[in-house]
């Protein structure tokens, strides 16, 4: 290739949220030149409140920390590459049960500082807006997320066609934790995972539920302009779209009670958790509450709520658009672009959904880059993970799944080449886990990473 990059032609990764901070660490500590652009805080996004790299915006939680459990699972491999993300996250973890949460300023400032004093990484804070000028020289990674700034989402669309794709993501609400009345309040993880009172609860009976569902399907929503259709995610469906499928919908979705004792001592008819948002516990997120009803109907509803008659909203529900392509059409195993083999891509803008799996695309795609540029011109490409991983699942749902229907997901067993002869169902994640990690301590090894 007229150009080829040598070791240290430095990598071009547009956007510092998970993806890019991921990607860019792992280039830089194995000595490849970085530079690392980010647009914030010179211009903002409808959803970020800080100039910090992977500032999380919807949750504060990167799921699962079960080993045996997919996420928990990828948690795992991306370990094996000393990850700074889920590094950063364990420092900086809040009591989440069985999940990992973390206090979401003290993440994004450690993120920044350990970037920032990153030799061979320089950072330029500045918009990118000509892609195709960065690629003709570069080797460049787009990790601009679901909020991709319009002058690149029109250039990548253009580049792409019309096989372009979005959905609408919603966020939950964030509470002071002083406003709330904790006598109408229990802290318990469901089945008494984790520390056994990781989560704040709110129990509700029958008629309590029945009078909050009401208020729901009568509060106003905001309206998409007649040219977008509402596409949500399934996996981060607003609480309100919920409520429409049916009565029954919350009780055994976001609400659902099953594993919890109420103050009674009883299992309520239905219940809405609070998880902290930080470590001093003055804030609290409402766990599957993201929401696009008008905000004064926000307050008016969600303050219905037993122990929230008085709350205080830190912040309020509200809806974005989330960018993402039709990576079965346009991407490589390897997530290079088709149409153009010196643009990368990496995060949600695959079409992968979620922090965590947003960052293990990034490492994923500085890996291939670091085997590479060790390579050479005339190397042989780089194997690709294995799919029995859940680093090679996630790359296998998209490359490999139907571009007619294809859809975001995160990870999950699903996902994987599946285990034969299958194992009994008690046995099964524990099957998949073990046989993962096996492979990919095989490919670590053969590559020498």
């Amino acid at each position: 290739m007229r150009g080829m990059p040598t070791p240290l032609t430095p990598v071009h990764i547009v956007g510092g949220g998970l993806a890019g901070s991921e990607c860019a660490f792992q280039l830089a500590s194995r000595g490849v030149p970085v530079v690392l652009h980010e647009m914030r805080p010179v211009r903002e996004t409808p959803a970020h409140k800080s100039g910090d790299f992977a500032e999380l915006v919807c949750s504060n939680s990167l799921r699962s920390d079960d080993p045996e459990h997919a996420a928990g699972l990828l948690k795992r491999e991306m370990e094996l590459f000393g990850s700074l993300i889920i590094g950063t996250a364990r420092e900086a973890a809040v009591p989440a049960g069985s999940a990992l949460a973390v206090d979401r300023d003290r993440f994004a400032a450690a993120v920044s500082a350990k970037l920032e004093a990153l030799p061979g990484l320089e950072i330029r804070r500045e918009e990118v807006t000509d892609l195709a000028a960065l690629t003709a020289e570069h080797d460049t990674v787009l990790a601009t997320g679901p909020l991709t700034s319009p002058v690149l989402a029109a250039e990548l669309g253009e580049l792409l066609g019309s096989d372009y794709l979005y959905f609408y993501d919603a966020i939950a609400p964030i509470v002071d934790g002083e406003s709330l009345d904790m006598t109408q309040l229990f802290w318990m993880s469901r089945y008494g995972k984790g520390n056994g009172d990781d989560y704040l609860n709110s129990g509700l009976d029958k008629a309590q539920y029945a009078a909050f569902y009401q208020a729901i399907l009568d509060a106003e929503v905001l309206p998409l302009h007649d040219f977008e259709k509402a596409l949500f995610f399934e996996g981060c469906l607003p609480i309100e779209e919920l409520a429409r499928r049916g009565e029954a919908t919350l009780r055994f979705g976001p609400m659902k009670p099953v594993g919890l004792r109420g103050l009674d001592g009883n299992r309520p008819w239905a219940v809405m958790q609070l998880r902290q948002e930080n470590l001093t516990k003055s804030h609290f997120n409402l766990v599957g509450f993201q929401s696009r009803m008008k905000w004064p109907d926000q307050q008016r509803v969600f303050r219905m709520l037993p122990g929230l008659a008085n709350a205080e909203f830190v912040r309020l529900g509200q809806i974005h658009r989330n960018t993402f392509i039709n990576s079965p059409s346009h991407l490589t195993a390897d997530y290079r672009v088709k149409k153009s083999p010196r643009l990368r891509l990496a995060g949600q803008i695959t079409g992968v959904e979620g922090y965590l799996e947003s960052a293990a695309t990034g490492l994923a795609v500085a890996l291939y880059l670091v085997l590479e540029r060790r390579a050479g011109e005339d190397g042989a490409p780089p194997p690709s993970f294995p799919a029995t991983t859940a680093l090679g699942a996630l790359a296998r749902h998209l490359t490999e799944s139907d571009p007619k229907h294809f859809q975001p997901a995160n990870i999950h067993y699903g996902l994987f080449t599946p285990v034969e002869p299958l194992p009994k169902k008690d046995e099964r994640r524990g099957v998949y886990a073990r046989r993962a990690l096996a492979a990919l301590g095989e490919w670590k090894a053969q590559c020498g990473l």
